[in-house]
């Protein structure tokens, strides 16, 4: 009896360890990866890429998708127990976070060789490399062709010619511009690029340069330039109305390419965010996800380091950004996807200067985020006043 409780022990622990995989030893022929990809192309083309880079590897890669409310609370849970997928896909923000829980394994022999720096320095945690983002999106201006050549107008490059022309563009049902204010971390997101863009930063909501920032959008909405509505509207709300004839120019993201290419009829060109005047430097926020690694045993981050080698190479990080409308990390590709696509040149030239959401505040982010989705609500929609807006968002 005694002989026999001890192999029952020795089966169960073989079969506990390697982070829930089997085969061998160390689990290390099938590994495990999570993301939140709810929707094609995301969604289709990732496990194509699993596959090919698994099979490369020598191992099966278990895919598995999770809603994007529960990921993160999920991957906390998870890093707690010691128990994180071999392999997560996580958006580049919450990263922080997740490399503060310990879980995460430092990212220390994978080159960074030719990637942007940027894009780099998002991945760092307490100078530490935990994870790298195969491709990135960001946001820039698209502009109704058809209605810019009938007003005889330029794309605007400043805030100045930025509001004449969604002034002069505004028509009946039609607006100037449309942007996403809606009080989520979306809303914060689209504002960033003209908050740090005047010069403002995270660390202080209510600088004079935040309140000239958040002035800009407050006087598009009272001039109704801009709608009421965009408190309320997503990222996909404004690409609906843009597409619909409802706005001429929007703040938007390349992901939004394959379905405004669907419409034959809509004529478009895309430029960089507007900046408040000729000398400023532009800043946009770094968006997309970032490959880490769990920990679990050698044998199997070896394994997953090995398949992350494979992601982030420069023919994947190609493939990959083309299928899901992203920016390779990788500056060859990069170029290499604006040539042959002129549509992503604007994204490409503003990830040489894009900042990291976290790149001030680490895990702090998510509450200052939080303040000031709340203080563009306030202003917009709650008839307070920029400064008074951002001042309490400063005090929270």
């Amino acid at each position: 009896m005694r002989r026999l409780a001890a192999a029952v022990l020795t089966a169960l622990a073989l079969t506990a360890c390697g982070n829930g995989a089997s085969g061998t030893k160390d689990g290390a022929d099938t590994l495990t990866e999570i993301d939140y990809y709810e929707a094609a192309p995301q969604n289709t083309q990732l496990p194509k890429l699993l596959d090919e880079c698994g099979a490369q590897a020598g191992v099966k890669v278990q895919h598995q998708q999770v809603p994007r409310a529960q990921f993160m609370p999920k991957l906390l849970q998870q890093a707690s127990a010691r128990s994180l997928p071999d392999l997560a896909l996580v958006d580049n923000p919450d990263l922080p976070q997740l490399a503060a829980s310990g879980g995460l394994v430092p990212l220390k022999e994978l080159s960074t060789d030719g990637l942007y720096p940027s894009i780099v320095a998002a991945g760092k945690y307490k100078g530490d490399t935990y994870g790298i983002a195969p491709g990135v999106n960001g946001l820039a201006l698209y502009y109704n062709q058809d209605l810019f050549t009938a007003a005889g107008l330029q794309p605007p490059k400043t805030w100045d010619e930025l509001t004449a022309a969604a002034k002069a563009l505004t028509k009946g049902t039609r607006y100037g511009i449309a942007f996403s204010a809606v009080g989520t971390e979306e809303g914060s997101f689209q504002f960033e690029p003209f908050f740090w863009t005047a010069g403002a930063s995270l660390s202080r909501l209510d600088s004079p340069e935040a309140i000239k920032a958040l002035t800009l959008w407050k006087d598009l909405v009272e001039a109704k330039a801009a709608s009421k509505s965009v408190v309320t509207w997503t990222q996909a709300d404004i690409n609906d109305q843009f597409m619909a004839g409802n706005a001429a120019m929007m703040v938007n993201g390349p992901w939004q390419l394959p379905t405004l290419n669907k419409k034959s009829d809509l004529k478009f060109g895309i430029v960089p965010i507007p900046i408040p005047s000729p000398t400023a430097k532009p800043v946009t926020p770094l968006g997309g996800e970032m490959w880490t690694v769990g920990r679990s045993n050698p044998q199997r981050e070896a394994k997953a380091m090995s398949v992350l080698k494979c992601l982030l190479s420069q023919d994947k990080s190609l493939e990959w950004s083309k299928a899901a409308g992203y920016i390779p990390s990788n500056q060859a590709a990069a170029a290499q996807l604006a040539q042959s696509d002129p549509q992503l040149s604007a994204f490409v030239e503003e990830i040489a200067t894009a900042q990291a959401r976290t790149a001030e505040l680490g895990t702090d982010y998510p509450k200052a985020s939080e303040a000031l989705f709340n203080a563009i609500q306030a202003c917009l929609a709650g008839g307070k006043s920029p400064e008074e807006a951002l001042k309490a968002a400063a005090r929270k």
